[in-house]
């Protein structure tokens, strides 16, 4: 008797742990339990697969574990529980406990009957579900940093500086120390004065203000493109010889920048492109990178993302994104592309930027990519052009980085294993893009191709402006093209004037990109802080072509109703796939991310309404909210 009791310890052993680990299976989550399924009466359960509607899906250890009809899916998530807790069991280390059962049947039985079943979510008749929203250009820690001194929202000259007074009065620390730098974003004079205010402001604007005057104020433009400044940091750049005279303005704008300076040669205040590296901000501590982070991600969360492409991410903070992920609180994925100021090739940097892929406690870390700039942008007339503005012929914009240095860039960072992320707005800019990689890609090695496009997925960002014949190259190279379409709809408004009336035929053409496109993808993002963070914006603009103000121009576009260049309009699907499986593709993530399949990783967003169906007014879209945003099967916002 004492024989077989002793030889029943591990059985029992083995059902209290299989019982443990089945209770934790059951209930792990951030307010969701980690078995549970998912169900809509109205199958408005959207998968960007096939089929593209079902009732329900089910998830277990933060994977999806079934999709389809309701029975069909409770059957699989339980199988796929009870097949999670096998798995763990049989990794136990002890003397195979398994052999003590005859059949693993046995063990199953046990567990319908010890452990409980998937959780039910049932969704109201109007909610629904979509995978998780991607956001594939993105500046999330400069998002942050615009939140302290925000600028998106004033109409005027008078409204910017009232803005800045009244920060100055209620922030004590710097209404009582003149030499704190005053720092904002967000301006944009192609705003101010009902669209009448196109000239650039000066250092003399600031100074008129008694309550600014003497002050280092820095203020980046809204498309981070061009940066105003005061004259007390003029006057501290031309004391540490950080202000170079206007005899080396040739120079500087070889190198890709610019200084606006009056007849008399001195500067106005406005630094353009690579010319605002001259500016001697201070540099961010660590608690504002944390603190930058963490507001840009409760606001990600809140609007429904669940991946992130983070567009030029420096060495500073890829060390704070690896600290956190190897805390485990990076609460949703980030893609991030590496970005330097250097002007000698630093790909092979491994301290600085590492590769890494699915980093951290939780694997939602991922760097593979870097990001170059080749312009500047239209609203600052930065973006580079073949031809002269058509509002300002006196400049075709600027070119950020000479073809010969992007071609020796991109052939030494594909040869390290680097996808190349290239910003490209203009048209000259995004011919001179298209020859360097139609050239690299031709490139071969004993007969054969040394880079397939399929393995380097080279991605060109923002694809705003081409000529006719590049619309048709950029999609017979198979370069992919990571466009924002609130910048459409903000654009709009004057970028005729700025191209005139042939050229604006060939922009924000995302309509033709995508049929170009060999693999039929076109991936969304925002470009926040630029545009705002929320992805119904740009889902809207993509569909619509119209604006998303929430002033009189809401719902309207210089072309009426019926939206700026319809034909350029996104259809709901086309857009949706978009945010979720392009940008997971754009990202080398389509088998983990972007539709809800087995086997993914179950990241999904409830919306409290359906945003795509056809009989809804577009104000719908915009109208809608988030009801909970889900990460590896973790409730990280909202509740269900």
């Amino acid at each position: 008797m004492a024989s077989t009791f002793k030889r029943l310890l591990p059985v029992l052993g083995l059902l209290t742990t299989t019982t443990v680990f089945s209770s934790w299976l059951s209930s792990s989550g951030s307010g969701l339990g980690g078995t549970y399924t998912v169900c809509s009466p109205t199958k408005q359960i959207y998968t960007v697969a096939d089929p593209e509607r079902v009732e329900c899906l089910g998830v277990v250890g933060g994977r999806i574990a079934a999709v389809g009809e309701f029975n069909e899916v409770y059957r699989e998530t339980r199988a796929a529980q009870h097949a999670s807790v096998l798995d763990i069991v049989t990794q136990l280390p002890a003397q195979n406990l398994l052999s003590y059962i005859p059949f693993q049947d046995t063990l199953i039985t046990l567990l319908e009957k010890l452990t409980p079943g998937p959780k039910a979510i049932q969704l109201s008749p109007v909610e629904a579900l979509y995978p998780g929203f991607t956001d594939a250009h993105a500046h999330v820690i400069h998002n942050g940093y615009m939140l302290q001194l925000p600028l998106t929202q004033t109409k005027s000259l008078e409204d910017v500086i009232t803005t800045l007074e009244e920060y100055v009065k209620s922030h004590r620390e710097v209404e009582s120390n003149k030499e704190k730098w005053i720092e904002g974003m967000g301006w944009d004079q192609t705003k101010w004065n009902g669209g009448e205010g196109a000239e650039f402001p000066t250092a003399d604007d600031l100074d008129k203000s008694p309550i600014l005057r003497g002050r280092p104020i820095s203020l980046s433009r809204i498309d981070v493109h061009a940066k105003w400044v005061s004259t007390r940091v003029l006057e501290i750049m031309s004391a540490t010889g950080a202000l170079p005279p206007s005899s080396k303005d040739d120079e500087i704008e070889k190198d890709g920048g610019k200084i606006m300076r009056r007849g008399d040669g001195n500067a106005t205040g406005i630094f353009m492109d690579k010319a605002m590296n001259l500016i001697p901000e201070p540099e961010w501590s660590d608690s504002q990178v944390q603190d930058y982070f963490d507001k840009s991600a409760g606001m990600a969360l809140k609007y429904g993302l669940t991946s992130i492409h983070d567009a030029a991410t420096d060495a500073k903070s890829i060390a704070f994104y690896r600290k956190i992920a190897d805390e485990g609180t990076l609460p949703l994925r980030m893609y991030l592309m590496a970005n330097s100021p250097s002007t000698t090739y630093w790909g092979n940097d491994t301290t600085s930027f590492p590769r890494l892929y699915n980093y951290g406690k939780d694997e939602r870390l991922n760097l593979r990519a870097v990001k170059l700039f080749t312009d500047g942008a239209l609203g600052s007339w930065g973006a580079a052009l073949l031809e002269p503005y058509s509002d300002n012929p006196s400049t075709k914009g600027i070119m950020q980085t000479r073809p010969e240095v992007l071609n020796e860039f991109v052939q030494k960072f594909w040869a390290d294993g680097w996808q190349t992320n290239i910003h490209c707005i203009g048209d000259r800019a995004n011919k001179a893009v298209l020859d360097v990689l139609e050239a690299v890609l031709g490139q071969e090695e004993h007969g054969e191709k040394m880079y397939e496009v399929e393995r380097m997925r080279p991605r060109i960002e923002h694809a705003q402006i081409f000529e006719s014949s590049d619309l048709d190259r950029i999609g017979r190279l198979g370069v992919i093209a990571s466009v924002q379409p609130t910048h459409a709809t903000s654009d709009m408004w004057y970028a005729e004037t700025r191209l005139g009336s042939e050229r604006i035929k060939y922009a924000y053409a995302y309509q033709t990109l995508l049929q170009n496109s060999p693999n039929k993808v076109l991936p969304l993002g925002s470009d926040f802080p630029v545009e705002g963070v929320n992805p119904l914006l740009g889902f809207y603009a993509a569909v619509a072509r119209l604006s998303h103000s929430d002033s009189s121009l809401r719902g309207t576009s210089p072309h009426g109703l019926g939206g700026w260049y319809p034909a350029e309009k996104l259809t709901r699907r086309q857009a949706l796939k978009g945010m979720t499986l392009d940008a997971a593709y754009a990202a080398f993530a389509e088998n983990e991310v972007g539709s809800l399949e087995v086997g993914k990783k179950a990241d999904f967003t409830v919306l409290d309404r359906d945003i795509m169906r056809e009989d809804a007014a577009f104000d719908e879209i915009l109208d809608a909210k988030v009801r909970a945003t889900i990460v590896d099967g973790a409730l990280m916002y909202g509740a269900l």
